[in-house]
């Protein structure tokens, strides 16, 4: 039974000791208590310095329900409410800065927050992430350029409450605002609410969370925990944040052959994959990652026929970074490897970064090409070629392309983790001038109502797939990315064991840790090879063998082969499968750290997310104490009598000396 909440528990649970007496806790718990069926927490990151996020106690927190109606209102939680802790109850205005330190300062009488997530966005900016994203491991810091260190010059992201940064002793909930959220105000009306001034009275509604985690203080001490192996299985306490890359090639790169091309130069066009919120199964990341890297692929499929028909002088590499929310977990590493000859290419092979970053918002049709102020000022790279060719390439189109000051820095990117390592030209396009146009960036509210993703009234699933408001492919990816996943387009481009992926919400674009690869991860890599590869008329065995045909040695090395589920006949099940042939190649997007096992880095990212062994939450009524004393002393003494006849009955009179009777 649960004693953190001051001592309270469950309504008329009791123990009752008897051999006899078999219970079944599961139809009791039942009946006591009502299981929320959605649960979204915070959980708990860890990086060189501190612990972020939140968490319960091992047995989970418990509270009285209380739904907050306006700031005011506090002081019942923090001062004057008789009931301590509480369960606090948020509707999404209140989910502010203000409000949140408030609770968090008064935490002992705090047991935890659920926030009631609306089905439309709100009016008001709203942004968890911090005011200046990354600021500590991009390319703008003291030695490089004193001004624009810190967001000196520009402050990308001035409504950044920097709420997902801060740590909460106390769980902190997602709810959805639908008949289960509306059990929960209406338990709380019945039962928490007092009227014209009267006391409360027994039983309350209360709530218990759970989302303990095992990982504390920062990565390097729980990197040092993981590795105490005192047993067979040793307890993993956290995990490096972590994914893979995906690139592609216009002309075949060896990726066997590690290193410097002979010959070989290169423009990466970029893109970042993932996003965040402040809620870790909640990153729908619609303009600050889905609109990028959507234009990315749209391009790369424009392309495809034009570079493999006549290559071009430089080759287009592809490129979709994985965790660069996290300090450019993917750039920082592919930067890595190219230095230390872990790649297919190295940076002598680079001759510019294109990067398209967040482009869903463009007001007056205008898109920004950012170039580093540095680089032009010390004349180390000439970026004028790449900017003219950009301005000659929209000529005739429905956008315009324009310059910020001389003086503007980048923004946030993955291209300032190659000025990092050397002087190398590139552009980073955007649809801001300076402060970000994203008023929902890194939040749960950057999603497809943000982008104006919309279909009429009365329409199925597959009817707003082929719903066409611009070109047919880019419709189809928005409604992939941003609506559901789980459509026929996408199944006939995954292999069937990733069946279980496609889902019918928008993927989460939370980079997850370093196990496996994610979502979106694994439905760019299909996307990308069925955007710019081939389909090659060879066995199913061959092609999962990565060969042409049982002689074939070579093909590997400059190619990768996919398999596909294909198309569903109308009237049948059996798909046809096919074999695609591309370029497509995943890498490592995990921090260079951990390689190094340099936890205290301050030059690569050193985030780690706490393992946990549940998240759920529950509510129920709970008795006052004087009732629950009596319960309790009544089912003590229920329980001793029922021992006491058990034994005397099976053993008759007591014969042996020392015998005791309990009554």
């Amino acid at each position: 039974v649960n004693t953190d909440f001051r001592g309270h528990h469950p309504l008329s649970f009791m123990f009752v000791f008897s051999p006899l007496a078999v219970v079944s806790c599961n139809s009791v718990e039942k009946k006591i208590y009502v299981n929320l069926n959605y649960t979204v927490s915070c959980v708990r990151l860890l990086n060189a310095t501190h612990q972020i996020g939140c968490q319960s106690s091992l047995s989970g927190n418990v509270g009285v329900l209380h739904v907050l109606e306006s700031e005011e209102n506090l002081d019942w939680v923090l001062h004057s409410g008789p009931n301590p802790p509480y369960m606090v109850i948020l509707e999404s205005p209140l989910f502010t800065r203000s409000i949140m330190m408030k609770l968090k300062n008064g935490s002992s009488r705090v047991a935890g927050v659920a926030v009631v997530a609306p089905n439309t966005n709100p009016a008001a900016g709203f942004s968890p992430h911090t005011k200046c994203p990354n600021e500590n491991t991009g390319v703008y810091s003291v030695k490089y350029d004193p001004a624009m260190a810190h967001c000196n010059k520009t402050l990308w992201n001035p409504l950044g409450n920097g709420l997902s940064y801060e740590e909460f002793d106390f769980p902190i909930f997602s709810l959805k605002d639908d008949n289960e959220t509306q059990v929960i105000r209406q338990c709380y009306l019945d039962h928490n609410r007092a009227m014209n001034g009267s006391s409360l009275q027994y039983p309350l509604c209360a709530m218990q969370l759970y989302s303990h985690m095992s990982a504390v203080t920062d990565t390097a001490t729980c990197m040092r925990r993981n590795d105490i192996n005192f047993s067979i299985n040793p307890e993993i306490v956290c995990d490096a944040l972590g994914d893979y890359n995906v690139w592609a090639s216009t002309r075949p790169l060896n990726n066997t052959a590690k290193g410097h091309k002979m010959w070989e130069s290169v423009v990466i066009a970029a893109a970042r994959l993932d996003s965040r919120s402040f809620f870790f199964d909640i990153a729908p990341g619609a303009e600050s990652g889905v609109s990028g890297f959507v234009t990315l692929l749209a391009a790369a499929h424009a392309l495809r026929n034009a570079t493999q028909e006549a290559q071009p002088n430089r080759t287009i590499l592809y490129t979709f970074f994985q965790g660069e929310t996290f300090d450019y977990i993917g750039s920082s590493r592919m930067v890595y490897d190219m230095e230390n000859k872990q790649f297919a290419l190295d940076l002598d092979n680079v001759h510019s970064v294109l990067e398209i970053g967040q482009v869903g918002l463009r007001a007056d049709s205008r898109l920004w090409l950012h170039s580093d102020p540095v680089s032009r000022r010390n004349n180390s790279v000439n970026e004028e070629g790449l900017i003219a060719k950009l301005h000659s390439a929209a000529t005739g189109l429905s956008v315009s392309v324009q310059e910020p000051s001389f003086s503007q820095p980048l923004p946030p990117s993955s291209f300032q983790r190659f000025l990092r390592a050397r002087p190398i030209p590139g552009i980073v396009i955007e649809d801001h001038q300076s402060a970000f146009t994203n008023r929902f960036y890194e939040s749960m509210y950057d999603n497809a109502e943000y982008l104006n993703v919309s279909y009429p009234p009365n329409l199925s699933p597959e009817e707003q797939l082929e719903f066409v408001t611009d070109t047919a492919k880019v419709t189809q990816m928005l409604y992939s990315f941003l609506v559901q996943s789980n459509n026929s387009w996408f199944q006939q481009l995954i292999p069937s064991d990733l069946k279980s992926h496609l889902t019918n919400r928008p993927p989460n674009y939370y980079v997850g840790v370093a196990q496996q690869s994610s979502e979106p991860t694994l439905l760019v890599q299909h996307l990308l090879a069925n955007l710019t590869g081939r389909t090659v008329n060879i066995t199913q065995e061959n092609c999962q063998n990565q060969r042409e045909d049982e002689n074939d040695k070579e093909s590997k090395h400059m190619y990768s082969y996919m398999w596909v589920q294909g198309v569903a006949p109308p009237n049948g099940t059996e798909r046809e499968g096919y074999c695609i042939r591309s370029t497509v190649r995943l890498s490592k997007a995990l921090s260079p750290a951990f390689d190094l096992r340099q936890y205290t880095s301050d030059d690569y990212s050193t985030w780690t997310e706490s393992r946990w062994k549940s998240i759920k939450g529950r509510i129920f009524l709970v008795a006052s104490h004087e009732l629950e004393v009596h319960d309790d002393f009544y089912g003590l003494t229920f329980g001793l009598i029922r021992v006491r006849k058990h034994w005397s009955g099976t053993r008759g009179p007591c014969q042996w000396k020392g015998c005791l009777y309990f009554f």
